[in-house]
């Protein structure tokens, strides 16, 4: 994940920026990583999940959050654009009242945002697969 340094440089770039960007590349990082956050604790709350795949879906999240700080490095708005789609298909899947049209785009969207990372991002991929695997189960 990218963390900032007293000095204003971006950890894992070694890039200095000034103050405000700095800031607000830093507070973006922040953003995602609380939309992470946010995801666990819904999938934590779910009542409708066994214990099973809850336990292997806070899983995958915290590879999903190793993985998506990588990318982030190189390509931050494809990293939020990833989170943003966990984020929606994990309240599609976990909802009480479960739209199967909405459930099936959301983990569409979730797919085809990694699709093009095959070749530089196989984890990350094979994570975000297992997470969209495991959810559209879940509005079976």
């Amino acid at each position: 994940m990218l963390a900032l340094s007293a000095k204003n440089e971006i950890s894992g770039l070694g890039l200095s920026f000034p103050a405000e960007l700095a800031t607000l590349i830093s507070q973006d990082a922040a953003i995602m990583n609380d939309t992470i956050s946010k995801i666990e604790e819904r999938i934590r709350s779910a009542g409708a999940l066994k214990d099973e795949n809850r336990a292997e879906l806070l899983d995958l999240l915290g590879q999903l959050r190793t993985q998506i700080g990588a990318l982030s490095e190189t390509n931050f708005e494809q990293a939020q654009s990833i989170a943003g789609f966990t984020e929606v298909s994990a309240h599609e899947a976990t909802r009480e009242d479960k739209n199967a049209g909405s459930l099936k785009h959301s983990i569409l969207g979730l797919e085809s945002s990694v699709q093009d990372l095959e070749g530089s991002h196989p984890q990350l991929v094979e994570v975000v697969n297992r997470i969209a695997a495991m959810l559209a189960n879940m509005g079976i």
